[in-house]
């Protein structure tokens, strides 16, 4: 057994963890948590996969990610095991990453800055709108049609005990 996965199992013993909570913590195996503390990464399922379980193992018992995921790909990395392409994919995934987790928040609220700034910008254009185009068109129309208006003749009550209509001969 390697220095990385004596650590781990160390680490995990000292907080008192048993395997069995790991498995339920991690969703892995006995096994799989096994061969990762003997540093048997053969048995291990490949690519993300094998960094994934190293994650889910250290969020498990707490430990400080980057720190030991780097620890896990120099331990990886020395068994052998790993293939040139194999690393540059690692490092290709790794730097995707940090590109998305660094300016998340602040894409965020660019993104609802601008579209606070498209509405304001929307309703400063429909008030202009209103304001200085159909407003004053409405206003030129009643004042047009309004001497050209006649009233028209007032109807006569309906006659008392009626049922709101005319009676029907």
């Amino acid at each position: 057994m390697g220095q990385f996965g004596s650590e781990l199992r160390l680490e995990r013993e000292r907080r008192g963890i048993s395997l069995e909570t790991m498995c339920a913590l991690t969703k892995l195996s006995a096994r799989q948590l096994q061969d990762l503390e003997a540093e048997n990464y053969a048995q291990l399922p490949g690519g993300v996969f094998r960094k994934g379980f190293v994650r889910s193992y250290l969020g498990a018992i707490g430990l400080d990610g980057p720190d030991w995921i780097g620890r896990f790909e120099a331990s990886y990395r020395a068994s052998g095991m790993a293939s040139a392409e194999e690393i540059d994919w690692v490092s290709f995934a790794e730097n995707v990453r940090n590109g998305r987790s660094g300016g998340g928040s602040t894409g965020f609220r660019v993104r609802w800055l601008g579209v606070v700034a498209m509405l304001t910008l929307l309703t400063v254009l429909g008030w202009c709108l209103w304001q200085f185009v159909v407003h004053p068109r409405l206003r030129r129309s009643a004042m047009d049609a309004g001497p050209h208006l006649q009233a028209a003749a007032p109807l006569p009550p309906f006659p008392a005990g009626s049922a709101g209509g005319p009676s029907l001969p």
